[in-house]
């Protein structure tokens, strides 16, 4: 377990949810929503958000949209300036938006690289450090990492590695944090029917025609696996089977298999 003996996830409070207008991140508002949390939903389409909220606070919660563009330096201190400005006090931080970018990295588009590391690694890592400040009375965050954090992974080079550091990241904070009232989770899932793959441009690929878990599924592990405070959350039995083999499997090996999993088919 990570944080206090009274985990603040399933005790109510506001969660913010980054990338909450589809996939993931939609799955989680609503979990979240049921549960009894009032919502804060950022995402660009401003169209989704208003209709997502709406259909949530049939629910009885409070859920507020905010439209904007985190691809951007300076999104993190605007998101943050934002929610204090609307006095939104926030108790759960969810780091969900991301990307993908696929393909030989020789033959990457430099900004798409740019884009990827801005949402995968800057900006959560800006976000929690903008709001941990506001947990001294208790907080969570929960940061969407992947089993793919756990190994290299060939024409997905800066993907993986992008989770290899939100994974790592998030480890260190939940042990620093052990003992306060501050949980911190990170949520680990393999492949999730999302249209992830088709953004990313890895469609024909092998790994981008296997879907091994749906968004809801993984929102209700995560959470379970936050209420609980564990540190790491691996939804799905078989995802933890590979990353324990992939543990134990020699380094090289685990690139040549990674590389024949995401080439195209």
């Amino acid at each position: 377990m990570s944080g206090s003996d009274v985990p603040v996830v399933g005790t109510g409070g506001t969660a913010l949810i980054t990338g909450a207008s589809t996939g993931i991140g939609e799955a989680l508002a609503r979990e979240f929503a049921a549960r009894g949390h009032d919502v804060v939903l950022v995402a660009r389409s401003e169209r989704k958000l208003e209709r997502l909220a709406e259909d949530l606070e049939t629910r009885g919660i409070t859920a507020t949209p905010v439209a904007m563009d985190l691809d951007r330096a300076a999104a993190a201190e605007d998101l943050y300036e934002e929610v204090t400005e609307r006095g939104l006090d926030i108790d759960v931080l969810v780091n969900n938006v991301g990307v993908g970018t696929y393909g030989p990295f020789a033959e990457s588009d430099l900004d798409a690289e740019r884009t990827q590391l801005r949402l995968n690694v800057m900006l959560p890592v800006e976000l929690t450090r903008l709001f941990i400040d506001e947990f001294d009375d208790g907080g969570a965050v929960i940061n969407m990492g992947s089993v793919a954090g756990f190994q290299p992974g060939p024409n997905l080079a800066g993907y993986y590695a992008s989770k290899a550091y939100i994974n790592s990241f998030s480890e260190a904070l939940a042990e620093e944090f052990r003992g306060t009232p501050v949980d911190v989770t990170v949520v680990c899932p393999g492949p999730v029917d999302t249209a992830f793959q088709e953004r990313a441009g890895m469609a024909d690929s092998t790994v981008g025609s296997v879907t091994s878990n749906t968004p809801d599924a993984v929102a209700s592990a995560t959470y379970e696996g936050a209420a609980a405070a564990e540190a790491v959350v691996i939804p799905r039995r078989s995802m933890r089977l590979i990353d324990r083999l992939v543990r134990m499997t020699p380094r090289w090996l685990v690139r040549r298999v990674a590389a024949l999993v995401n080439r195209d088919r």
